[in-house]
């Protein structure tokens, strides 16, 4: 039966999509950490996923869409991590009521660029298996040729209004580099639970800083010739699940 929306829950604040798996009882999860700004729903993807047997899990970030609190006062790691930690405790479809609850095999997060940061840095938590970043930021202070962080800041306000909300300063604190920076992290990371895909021809989120990263972390990186800032249907290509579904079995 082909469903007309996707199932809903919250997770303290924090508001997600979610799908059960299409088939199998073993419990892999994915969580999917969204670009930002972009709009609220990767259900193409969630669907391919819950069709090769995860339970998929599309977050929206503290302060962003329809969660609760301030977009970026904690490290948006933490709102995967909490998620993470919920899981066990039951969680419920907020339409129809019906509960459930999970002991997960194997935990992914998969982070598309300003998500990437999060996937890469949950890994530091040992209950995260491994982590698929695309298109991530790696080092905020590496200036991109489109979509600066001051540009993004205004843009967003203008944009998107009450989607994303938090102070201007809350962006300012990425140009630290001490906070949501996969970069200056790398020595806590273990490179061998994180592939990386990145394009070379990247104009928002550069891809040296990721070649350098990929060097100090020991992460595999699958560098790209063209495709600019990838979007999430990447990952539906063959090509790409191919080399995701590798990882993650390798991973498991």
């Amino acid at each position: 039966m082909k469903l007309k929306y996707l199932f809903r829950t919250r997770f303290g604040e924090i508001l997600t999509e979610f799908l059960p798996p299409a088939h199998g009882k073993d419990a892999k999860v994915v969580i999917l950490c969204p670009g930002a700004p972009s709009g609220p729903s990767y259900r193409p993807v969630v669907e391919f996923l819950a069709r090769k047997g995860f339970w998929v899990f599309s977050m929206r970030y503290r302060g962003s869409w329809e969660s609760g609190g301030t977009f970026m006062n904690r490290s948006p790691e933490k709102d995967v991590l909490e998620i993470v930690k919920q899981l066990p405790h039951g969680f419920k479809d907020l339409f129809g009521g019906k509960k459930y609850k999970l002991k997960p095999s194997a935990i992914y997060v998969f982070g598309l660029s300003f998500g990437g940061p999060a996937a890469i840095l949950a890994v530091r938590d040992p209950r995260v298996t491994a982590a698929v970043a695309i298109s991530s930021v790696i080092d905020w202070r590496v200036p991109a040729k489109e979509e600066s962080i001051d540009w993004t800041a205004r843009y967003v306000s203008e944009a998107f209004g009450g989607a994303y909300r938090g102070p201007r300063k809350n962006w300012m604190k990425l140009k630290t580099g001490t906070f949501y920076n996969p970069a200056t992290q790398a020595a806590r990371i273990d490179g061998s639970k994180l592939l990386l895909f990145h394009a070379k021809d990247d104009r928002i989120a550069p891809f040296r800083p990721a070649v350098k990263f990929a060097k100090a972390t020991g992460a595999s990186l699958a560098l790209q010739r063209s495709g600019g800032h990838l979007k999430s249907s990447f990952i539906m290509k063959p090509t790409a699940w191919k080399k995701i579904a590798r990882f993650l079995k390798k991973n498991s």
